[in-house]
């Protein structure tokens, strides 16, 4: 558990230790990196700057990381307490979630028009608080950072679409003011921001006038008839508010939702999985003004210090939070009530102070000293009401993402759970918005809770960050205000209770059973008597024999080791000692049969060669004749192959023992025998498992990938290959000069293959696609929208681990086609689309694709029509909206793109508000570099 003040370093460390484990467990998967991209994710819609950090966590996360055989294979986060009242209002000196101002400095012009985004001083919730050029060039990397971390994890365009849809919703319902109505009392949406409550219904993708309803008015049914409410102006924008804060709470649940869902492990569930859970809490806050948020993320801190206030603030039914449960049950129930209620039932408790003065607040004597609170707004946050048909608005929404944020279950805790619906039964919406449903004290109380317990049943470490100065300055040193954190957070009590206590306490059993090797006698028994001898044959002195344990100081534990590292020196010695004497005993041996051996062969030799001259002189004394000289024969030439017998293949080179799923090296021998191109010859079960596999592939390269590569031309890039194995690859980049690159469709799955010409040898990069449509390079921390994409950014950005950049790409055996016979011109022009005839396309329809020259005049070119039709249809869709424009040369294939649902309200939206703030249209935040820096 990391723990400490507010901006002492938790969140950093959480990243870094986070990136040590999963350098230690790394496994063969992207999961390492996508587990590494959801800090930065998190951080963007969780985190906040305030007085005291300017990375403040405004949420507390619980990563749990689950292993086998030291392998990560899942990960689960939960969330505790978002602070949702910073959507709507902040202090001096703070900002709102980093998420909006990084939208703001992020997105281009045509995608701020998309979403509905006009200067950002307009908006009240973020009250255009912008700092330098320098700022905003870093919120701007900030946001393509967490696009990727977006495309990392797994997240689908449109969600992520509808997700910056719904942020923009809530940024323009900010801006919805009141005013009364001048015959009936109620109230109206003022003139001037008739077009900010237009575009907010726009963005969330509801009817206007629903919406208005929701903020100007309750609807309730009693004894079957339907009473309608008018709002006073406060509770409209009550009202407002809450919708907004609601609305993103619920974004952020669903954001930690669907991480869960994509990283979770992909075992058996049979299988024990071991785990690694790593706590980073908000840390102790103790501002000029503290709210309820402050009093939960202080009793947080109070829990896991151990700090026992729990009478004062959990005890039931006169605690803190059970007060405040039972006073926002009361609807005429007020803030001062609440503290009168506290000053009475506290009175004379040490930890507790009622306020001083006028001041409406009370103060707790914490363990990091006494903080002052200001109990206005503490039932209002505690009840986190909402108007009573807004739930049903939202699950109605064309937008789906507000539909399922809506329709979800939030648990006791507070957890959003989307694939658990809500049972929808009458009055439904009134249950929902009720007093009686879970308050927000409720849900802290009960996740704090879980979390304890998880703590308790763990083995839990701590890491101490201390703050080294409260003026957020790098380099600077407060002793005071370190010594402050170490005296409250219990180190000092920590080191004079090792230093003069006995921190070790170890059973007699785990005592000889770990050192028991220092007796240097085999079965040492487990008892009193062995812990004693062991003890006397070392020099300890000042530890303690108990009944039925030993107590030793802290250094003991470093005096036994070193025993224990001294018998292993010595272990080690006489090891190599007695394995030298055995190799050479075996050495001599064997020495000794090869030479008796040799000696035998010898002798055998010699009586063959015996035997075989007494038998030819025994042959010429019975035969005399003269012995013919023998006639010498001259060199005959070589004969010829015969004009159809195929040339015999070189003998391959030695292949790589890695497999193609991580980088790896092929070494390149200019000198030796190169590979021909072709394929391995294969029989058997093997020969048509591989057949299998390559023909699932060309199914998925033709029906998701084909019209995705291709260039506005109708052909394919230079660098894509066809389904080309390993080492035809290799041989492509043989004479290549440095960098030269290619990529390939893999022959057994459904991908791709990068083939890098790099000194003397040729890496293999396995390119994964993931379910988002993401391009992504295992191992590497970037994804990509599309293969080109891909090529792009690595030619300017080195591919880890040996950050090799690309040059110049390995061109096709012939332009315009792949390098596999089943993938031949396969080429999208309307021309040829045009010309095939519907006999064609029966024959395609028909059967599977014929192979060779049939497929160039028949498939193929029906190929070309169907793709040429799909793109015809897509753009006679694109035209019914006027925002989609048309894609630029540099996207492939014409691929669309995703828009909010209702677009057009959007502009029109924007279009009237521009007339009442003189606007322009599209603007950016770098225009605002005159505002101060808070």
């Amino acid at each position: 558990m990391l723990c400490g003040e507010s901006g002492a370093g938790k969140t950093e460390s959480t990243k870094l230790l986070l990136q040590h484990i999963m350098n230690l467990c790394k496994g063969n998967s992207q999961l390492e990196q996508q587990i590494l991209q959801v800090n930065p994710l998190l951080e963007a819609f969780g985190n906040a700057q305030t007085v005291m950090n300017d990375n403040s966590s405004r949420f507390g996360k619980y990563i749990q990381l689950r292993f086998q055989k030291n392998t990560v294979r899942g990960a689960k986060l939960s969330e505790y307490l978002l602070e949702k009242s910073r959507v709507v209002q902040q202090d001096t000196g703070e900002r709102n979630f980093h998420i909006f101002y990084y939208m703001f400095a992020g997105l281009s012009s045509e995608e701020k028009e998309m979403y509905g985004l006009l200067d950002p001083s307009l908006y009240r919730y973020i009250s255009g608080r912008f700092g330098t050029e320098d700022v905003a060039q870093h919120w701007k990397h900030k946001y393509q950072e967490v696009c990727n971390a977006l495309d990392m994890v797994g997240f689908q365009e449109q969600e992520q679409v509808d997700m910056q849809a719904i942020l923009a919703g809530v940024l323009s319902l900010g801006n919805v003011t009141f005013e009364p109505q001048e015959n009936n009392g109620s109230v109206k949406v003022s003139e001037a921001s008739q077009g900010w409550l237009k575009a907010a219904a726009g963005q969330f993708g509801v009817q206007e006038d629903e919406l208005l309803k929701c903020l100007i008015c309750t609807m309730s049914v009693t004894r079957g008839e339907q009473i309608q409410r008018f709002h006073t102006r406060q509770q409209a924008e009550d009202a407002r508010d809450s919708i907004a804060k609601v609305a993103y709470g619920r974004v952020f649940g669903w954001i930690v939702s669907k991480i869960n869902e994509l990283l979770a492990e992909n075992v058996d569930p049979e299988v024990e999985l071991r785990e690694i859970g790593i706590l980073d809490i908000f840390g102790f806050e103790n501002f000029a003004v503290n709210r309820f948020e402050q009093l939960c993320i202080n009793l947080a801190n109070e829990q896991l210090q151990h700090f026992f206030n729990h009478d004062l603030l959990l005890a039931k039914p006169l605690g803190l939070l059970s007060l405040l449960d039972e006073q926002s049950a009361f609807p005429q129930a007020t803030d001062k009530t609440f503290v009168d209620k506290l000053n009475s039932s506290f009175k004379g408790n040490l930890h507790f102070q009622p306020g001083r003065g006028r001041v409406l607040g009370f103060s707790i004597v914490h363990y990091a000293g006494n903080v002052q609170y200001t109990a206005g707004g503490f039932l209002e946050k505690n009840r986190d009401t909402l108007p009573a048909n807004i739930r049903g608005l939202f699950i109605n929404s064309v937008t789906p993402l507000l539909s399922v944020l809506f329709t979800a279950t939030i648990s006791r805790t507070g957890t959003l759970m989307p694939h658990v619906k809500a049972k929808v039964i009458r009055g439904a919406d009134d249950k929902f918005n009720s007093t009686r449903k879970q308050s927000v004290g409720a849900q802290f109380r009960h996740s704090l809770m879980v979390l304890m317990e998880r703590m308790y049943s763990a083995n839990p470490h701590f890491v101490r960050c201390i703050k080294p100065n409260s003026r957020k300055e790098p380099g600077v040193v407060d002793s005071q205000v370190v010594l402050q954190q170490l005296r409250y957070n219990g180190l000092l009590e920590t080191i004079r209770i090792r230093r003069d206590g006995f921190s070790w306490r170890p059973s007699f059993e785990e005592f000889a059973e770990r050192y028991g090797i220092l007796l240097v006698k085999p079965d040492v028994s487990l008892t009193k008597e062995s812990c004693l001898e062991i003890l006397q044959s070392t020099e300890l002195t000042g530890w303690i024999c108990g009944k039925s344990r030993l107590f030793f100081k802290y250094w003991h534990k470093e005096q036994l080791a070193k025993c224990v590292e001294q018998l292993e020196r010595a272990a080690v010695v006489i090891q190599k000692a007695f394995r030298g004497f055995s190799c050479r005993k075996r050495y001599l041996k064997l020495v000794a049969e090869l030479r008796a051996q040799a000696l035998r062969l010898q002798e055998e030799a010699e009586r063959e060669r015996s035997r075989l001259l007494e038998v030819e002189a025994e042959a010429q004394k019975r035969v005399s004749l003269p012995v013919p000289v023998p006639r010498k024969r001259r060199p005959q030439p070589c004969p010829r192959p015969a004009p159809d017998m195929p040339p015999q293949p070189p003998v391959p080179r030695p292949r790589s023992k890695l497999t193609e799923s991580t980088p790896f090296d092929n070494f390149l021998h200019p000198s030796g025998p190169h590979p021909i191109l072709g394929t391995e010859e294969q029989t058997g079960e093997e020969a048509k498992m591989r057949k299998l596999k390559r023909g699932a592939t060309i199914r998925w390269f033709r029906e998701t990938q084909a019209q995705k590569v291709m260039q506005d031309d109708g052909a394919f890039p230079s660098w894509l290959h066809g389904m080309i194995s390993r080492r035809e690859a290799e041989n492509l980049l043989t004479d290549k000069p440095l960098g030269c690159f290619l990529v390939r469709i893999s022959q057994s799955r459904p991908g791709y293959t990068l083939t890098y010409r790099g000194e003397g040898r040729c890496r293999h990069y396995m390119i994964e696609m993931q379910p988002n449509a993401r391009y992504v390079i295992l191992g590497e921390d970037r994804a990509h929208a599309s293969l080109t994409e891909l090529v792009q950014y690595h030619q300017t950005v080195g591919i880890q681990p040996f950050m090799e950049t690309l040059t110049v790409p390995c061109g096709q055996k012939s332009s315009g086609s792949l390098d596999y016979e089943d993938l031949e011109c396969l080429t999208l022009t309307p021309s040829a689309a045009e010309e095939e005839t519907p006999l064609a396309e029966q024959a395609c329809l028909s059967g599977p694709p014929a192979r060779g020259p049939i497929l160039q005049t028949g498939a193929a070119s029906v190929l070309k029509r169907v793709w040429f039709r799909r793109a015809k249809k897509c753009q006679e869709q694109q035209n019914l909206d006027e925002s989609r424009t048309k894609p630029s040369p540099g996207e492939e294939g014409g691929s669309q793109r995703a828009f909010p649902r209702l677009h057009s309200s959007i502009r029109l939206a924007m279009r009237e508000i521009q007339q009442f703030s003189s606007v322009p249209l599209n603007s950016s935040c770098t225009e605002l570099q005159s505002s101060p820096q808070h």
